[in-house]
C-alpha cells in the first residue's frame, strides 16, 4: 500500500484542482528581542500546520475538520493567499501558487477561489448595501459591465440563495445570521468560482438553519460543479456533504478517508473519540463516548512522537518515542496511529 495519500487521484484518474504537499505554516509569537535578552528566554514558534498532504478533486468536497486551534483555518488562510506557508506547495491545476511571481497571473489564479467566512455579522461590510457587497468582487477581477448588467446578476444571485430583489438595496445590519451567510454565498459566487474555502460556515447559525444553509450549499455545488474546502470542527455536519474528510490535531492529519469510510470505520483513536461525542437521538445506544485525557498539548511545544499519545487511552511505548506517518491502511484511507494502521475501530475497542 502507498504511503502517500496524494497518489489516491492518480489511481482513479482524476486530476486534482488543489494538491496541498508537505504544508507548514510557523507563527513567530515570541516577545521583543530585548525583553528575552533580559528575561533570558528563547524564541518561540507557534507550529500552527505541521506538514500536511491532502488533494481535491474537481467537483468533489474535501471536510477538513478537528477541534478549535488545530490549525484547520490557518490551512484555509493559506490555500487563499492570506498567509504565505513557512515550507510546502500549494498547487490549483498542478501551478504552484508560490512561483507565481507575475501579479497579474497570481490575480487570474485567485479569481477562481472564493471564501465563505465563519461569522456572517463581521464579514459583511456594514456600510455598503447588499447590491454593493454582491458585486464588489466582480469589479475587483475586472468585470466590463455596466450597472444594470450588474444589478441583474445580483438580483439572479440573490435568487440562487433564497433572496429577493427587494433586499439589494438593504444594509446588512437588516438581516438576520442566515440571510447574511445566504448574501456571503451570493458573494462567493459572483465571481463564478472554480473552489470555494467554506470556514465553519454554519457554526455561528442556529441549529434550525444550519440544515437550511448546508443543503443550499450542496444544491449549488452540484447545479454548478465548482469544489468546496470545508472547514468545521463539528464532525456532524459533514457526512452527507463531503466526499472526503481529514481529520486534523495539532497541526497534523491523523485521518483521511472517504466519508463513509471516516465515519463507519475510523481508524484513529482521536477521530472515533470526535464521532462518540457527537449526540445522536437514540434512546437506545449503548455506547457512552470516552473521555479523552487532559487538554490540548501547546502548539508551541508539542509533544514527541504521536502529539495525541498523551490523551490516548490506547498510547504504548512506541507512541511516544516514534511519530507515526500518514500511511494506508487500506485503499483510499489513510490514518497516522502506530495501532490502528491496518483495522477499522469499533464501538466494543
Amino acid at each position: 500500500m502507498s504511503d502517500n495519500p496524494q497518489q489516491h487521484a492518480s489511481n482513479t484518474g482524476n486530476i486534482p484542482l488543489l494538491r496541498v504537499t508537505g504544508l507548514k505554516r510557523y507563527f513567530d509569537v515570541s516577545k521583543p528581542l530585548l525583553n528575552r535578552l533580559l528575561e533570558g528566554k528563547p524564541r518561540m514558534i507557534l507550529k500552527a500546520v505541521s506538514g500536511i498532504d491532502f488533494e481535491i478533486i474537481k467537483g468533489q468536497t474535501f471536510a477538513l475538520v478537528g477541534e478549535s486551534g488545530c490549525g484547520k483555518s490557518t490551512v484555509a488562510n493559506l490555500v487563499v493567499g492570506l498567509h504565505p506557508p513557512t515550507s510546502g506547495k500549494i498547487e490549483f491545476e498542478g501551478v504552484d501558487m508560490a512561483a507565481v511571481t507575475n501579479r497579474a497571473q497570481m490575480e487570474k489564479l485567485r479569481r477562481r477561489m472564493a471564501m465563505i467566512f465563519q461569522d456572517p455579522y463581521a464579514s459583511l461590510n456594514p456600510r455598503l448595501k447588499v447590491f454593493d457587497i454582491i458585486t464588489e468582487p466582480m469589479a475587483l477581477n475586472g468585470a466590463k459591465t455596466g450597472k444594470a448588467t450588474m444589478r441583474e446578476k445580483a438580483q439572479a444571485l440573490l435568487h440562487r440563495v433564497g433572496l429577493g430583489p427587494e433586499h439589494l438595496d438593504r444594509y446588512p445590519h437588516q438581516f438576520s445570521g442566515g440571510q447574511r451567510q445566504r448574501i456571503g454565498i451570493a458573494r462567493a459566487l459572483s465571481v463564478e468560482p472554480e473552489l470555494i474555502i467554506a470556514d465553519e460556515p454554519v457554526s455561528a447559525l442556529d441549529v434550525s438553519i444550519q440544515a437550511q444553509i448546508l443543503n443550499l450549499m450542496m444544491d449549488l455545488k452540484d447545479e454548478f460543479g465548482f469544489s468546496y474546502l470545508f472547514i468545521t470542527h463539528d464532525l456532524s455536519v459533514v457526512r452527507h456533504i463531503s466526499d472526503r474528510i481529514g481529520v486534523m490535531y495539532l497541526g497534523f492529519l491523523v485521518e483521511t478517508g472517504p466519508s463513509d469510510e471516516v465515519f463507519l470505520s475510523p481508524r484513529h483513536p482521536y477521530t472515533r473519540a470526535l464521532l462518540l461525542a457527537v449526540p445522536l437521538p437514540d434512546p437506545h445506544r449503548k455506547t457512552e463516548p470516552f473521555a479523552i485525557e487532559g487538554d490540548v498539548p501547546s502548539p508551541i511545544d508539542p509533544p514527541t512522537g504521536c502529539t495525541f499519545h498523551p490523551r490516548c487511552p490506547y498510547r504504548f511505548d512506541r507512541c511516544s518515542q516514534q511519530k507515526p506517518p500518514l500511511a494506508e491502511a487500506v485503499d483510499g484511507h489513510f490514518v497516522a496511529c502506530w495501532l490502528n494502521r491496518g483495522r477499522g475501530m469499533t464501538n466494543d475497542d
